[in-house]
């Protein structure tokens, strides 16, 4: 049976309540460090903007996800594929688990699912992120959507089009903070908007392929690469080695262990929050 058969919708007002939804925990996966714009709200509940839309969701005291402000008709077309939903995570959980240091982890921090973003801003955010922290890499992409993108009402605006940050020139990203990554975010911008990087055609390739296309951008390097393969190119099995990670790897001194194929990114989820964690 697929996943979105178990899934259950019920629309109150204007929330729609989903039922039956396994191994997604808002925190793990939302403030994570995969994706910049979801802000928590003193009720416990996330408000943020993705693919040109402003959500809030929860979960609410039985586990059901509430998603509000959003219709039947987007939360099909775009909210399901963002939030992943209809990956069997608690079947990918089983499997990793058979790995020593991922038993213990998955327990522990179990509910951490992959944000399928969108390529552009997926890896504008990760070109942000270079030598940066969570807390500034957010200020600095509100400050590149308050500025540029589409006003969504209450604060929230769009992420901005790479033809409208084609207009700009280094100088603009400096002043939202954007340092000597601005002329990598010009560059890269007017290529995207001119057609000389063609992100749909990146997506589509292999993975070593689309390493290789994406390594060939002026600034990207292959942490921003990767970073931006798992989290807006839909690659499971790119794997993002950072300081963190690498202090993992060497758990792991003959490699990666069998029942991490082809799901290494939901791994590195799980290993770079027990290593955020657990090692000083």
């Amino acid at each position: 049976m697929k996943r979105e058969e178990f899934m259950r919708v019920q629309k109150l007002d204007n929330s729609l309540i989903v039922s039956n939804i396994e191994c997604l925990d808002l925190d793990l996966t939302l403030d994570c460090g995969q994706a910049f714009r979801w802000e928590k709200q003193t009720d416990g509940s996330y408000s943020g903007v993705a693919g040109g839309y402003f959500l809030n969701i929860s979960k609410d005291e039985n586990g059901d996800l509430i998603f509000k402000n959003t219709s039947q008709e987007v939360f099909e077309g775009f909210w399901i594929n963002y939030f992943d939903l209809k990956r069997d995570y608690s079947e990918i959980c089983k499997k990793l688990k058979s790995d020593e240091l991922l038993s213990s982890t998955i327990d522990e921090y179990y509910g951490i699912r992959i944000l399928n973003q969108e390529p552009w801003e997926a890896l504008c955010s990760f070109v942000i992120s270079q030598q940066n922290n969570i807390k500034r890499i957010k200020l600095i992409i509100n400050r590149l959507c308050k500025a540029y993108g589409e006003d969504l009402g209450n604060g929230w605006y769009t992420f901005p089009s790479a033809e409208r940050l084609a207009q700009l020139d280094a100088s603009d990203f400096e002043a939202i903070g954007a340092g000597y990554r601005a002329k990598y975010l010009e560059k890269l911008s007017k290529d995207v908007a001119s057609g000389r990087i063609d992100l749909q055609k990146i997506k589509s390739l292999s993975l070593e392929d689309a390493r290789k296309a994406l390594l060939d951008i002026y600034g990207v390097g292959i942490k921003v690469a990767n970073c931006a393969l798992l989290f807006g190119f839909g690659f499971m099995s790119a794997f993002p080695v950072d300081v963190w990670m690498k202090r993992v790897m060497e758990y792991y001194p003959d490699g990666l262990p069998e029942c991490f194929e082809g799901i290494e990114g939901i791994a590195q989820q799980y290993l770079f929050h027990w290593a955020r964690n657990n090692l000083k």
